[in-house]
């Protein structure tokens, strides 16, 4: 029987990064765990996140996984060591991808994080900017209503953007070379956040390293065989429709 590959985030954020890993992974079974009962994990503290992340993987390792990707941003931060230390398989957590985006830019452009506000209050996060940002070029602004409008499907123009002018206002826009999406669900937004940046900065995100970072973890990789997924909201099988609305957004 085929080991899965499990997925987990506080909602539908995640699907950002199972998106990619069906892609690159398309012979392999997954598990994909939404903690929608508890969303949003950024406006809680570290210790409600820790417990509700091991709570869920627990749940996941029951289905003896090849590996567990925890592709939310907030529950990396508050306890991907905790959860590396539970379990016998590999557990890949998300990091922003400040140092790609630090490495993108010029000297002098300047790179803005958004992210919730607790990945930007985690001291996992501030070495991140430590250790890369040597020029301190790094700012960072929290966008905790964007996982909101996610979980409720709400995407648009008329809502996100005008929003995301409005929280953006206070930046020289033109001073940035690069914004890098420090939260799962912030993918589903990238269009609405092309329409306010300037075209020459790029917008950057965790998810394809996140990914190959999996592949290379894994002991064994399925070359043949269908895609096949189990879908399952805070430990209940789910309906793959609820699901799928989000990843045909990815496609477009």
């Amino acid at each position: 029987m085929q080991q899965p590959i499990g997925f987990f985030d506080s909602g539908i954020g995640g699907l950002s990064v199972l998106h990619e890993a069906l892609q690159l992974l398309p012979h392999e079974h997954f598990l994909y765990f939404a903690d929608s009962d508890n969303a949003p994990y950024g406006v809680r503290s570290k210790a409600e996140v820790r417990d509700l992340l091991l709570h869920a993987l627990d749940f996941l390792a029951g289905f003896d996984p090849q590996a567990i990707v925890v592709a939310c941003n907030t529950a990396t931060s508050a306890a991907i060591g905790d959860a590396r230390q539970r379990y016998p398989f590999p557990v890949i957590g998300m990091e922003p991808a400040v140092k790609p985006a630090v490495g993108a830019t010029g000297p002098d452009k300047r790179v803005l994080v958004v992210a919730t506000e607790l990945t930007l209050r985690e001291e996992k996060f501030h070495h991140l900017v430590a250790r890369v940002d040597t020029d301190q070029r790094v700012d960072y602004l929290p966008l905790q209503e964007l996982v909101a409008w996610a979980e409720r499907f709400e995407f648009s123009d008329e809502v996100i953007v005008p929003y995301l002018r409005q929280k953006l206002a206070a930046f020289d826009l033109d001073a940035y070379g690069a914004i890098v999406l420090g939260c799962t669900h912030f993918i589903f937004f990238k269009k609405a956040f092309r329409q306010v940046l300037p075209a020459h900065v790029q917008i950057l995100d965790g998810n394809r390293g996140t990914v190959n970072n999996l592949m290379n973890q894994l002991e064994h990789r399925a070359e043949q065989g269908d895609t096949a997924v189990r879908w399952f909201i805070s430990g209940r099988p789910a309906e793959a429709a609820y699901f799928q609305k989000y990843l045909d957004l990815l496609e477009k």
